[in-house]
């Protein structure tokens, strides 16, 4: 889905910034072997599952996985099957998973895909199947007590999953810059996502990496080049962004966080003027401690320079 630039705004705050969604509007979207996403949640599935699949403990995950499994059997038919008592199957990927045990369903079904399942807990390679059917990331949110306690998560944001488990949603975003909005809305927002509406917002940053596995410890940060022009720098620079939604268990006050990771190369993702502008606006009006979270204290200057040029309707 085309990121959504009436979500840039400026003066540029870090908060909620929810809609609700409109009926019909597709919440998931599917993999198919060898996309992008399939393929770096493959190698971390494969990798570096203990820092992907995380559960606390005494939480009973099997009320939001079918709530997940249904979700997304109604939403894309052609991409996942769920029935009562019968295989959870990812179609397009031809492979399926029952009571643990994963199974291909087509001859050609990639065998890197069972490798990866057979080498999980059985009980964790319906989710890893998921996880691989469908390019989002996925959490469980509990409406009474603002915890997370179940996290599928292979492409963070510079945060790690395994150090989110468990924690209440303000402790969760205690390291964002500038995060008073949010901290003071978290029960509220728990609550809310919770109920009975579907939820998305939509967040951004401009990055000089383009991988969608951006967890702390296995990026290899490299910091913005001092002794390039602003042409330059924007020509290395990706428009990251991340559409989340959420999918309410009403009955059991909790909701599916999902999280769709994309990155685009800047050029690329500035297809009009007013997005430019609105970019620069944005940046411009950023704190610096946001800034300074957000790694862009080297590159502001420079990048501001170049959006002013392509918000003037320059294509150079």
């Amino acid at each position: 889905m085309p990121f959504y630039f009436n979500a840039v705004s400026s003066p540029f705050r870090m908060q909620p910034g929810l809609r609700r969604l409109a009926p019909g509007n597709p919440q998931l979207t599917p993999n198919r072997p060898g996309d992008r996403a399939w393929h770096e949640k493959l190698t971390v599935l494969h990798t570096h599952a203990h820092q992907a699949l995380l559960m606390s403990p005494d939480f009973d995950p099997r009320p939001a996985l079918r709530a997940l499994f249904e979700h997304a059997a109604a939403e894309h038919p052609e991409a996942w099957r769920f029935e009562n008592d019968g295989p959870v199957q990812a179609l397009q990927l031809g492979w399926a998973v029952q009571d643990g045990v994963a199974t291909s369903i087509v001859a050609d079904a990639p065998g890197e895909i069972g490798r990866c399942l057979a080498a999980l807990p059985p009980n964790w390679r319906s989710t890893a199947l998921f996880c691989l059917a469908f390019a989002e990331d996925l959490a469980v949110i509990d409406g009474n007590t603002a915890h997370i306690p179940w996290l599928a998560v292979c492409l963070p944001s510079h945060w790690a999953p395994e150090e989110k488990i468990g924690r209440h949603f303000a402790e969760v975003h205690a390291p964002v810059a500038d995060n008073r909005m949010l901290i003071a809305a978290s029960d509220h927002l728990a609550r809310l996502v919770t109920g009975s509406d579907r939820w998305e917002r939509w967040v951004w940053n401009i990055t000089n990496d383009p991988q969608l596995d951006a967890h702390p410890a296995r990026l290899q940060a490299h910091g913005w080049p001092a002794n390039v022009d602003a042409e330059q720098l924007a020509a290395s620079a990706f428009l990251r962004t991340e559409r989340q939604t959420f999918i309410p268990l009403t009955n059991h006050q909790q909701a599916v966080f999902t999280i769709h990771v994309e990155s685009q190369p800047l050029a690329q993702a500035i297809t009009e003027p007013e997005q430019a502008q609105r970019l620069h606006d944005a940046l411009l009006s950023m704190s610096a401690a946001v800034l300074g979270y957000r790694h862009l204290t080297d590159a502001r200057d420079r990048l501001l320079m170049w959006l002013r040029g392509r918000g003037a309707g320059d294509d150079g």
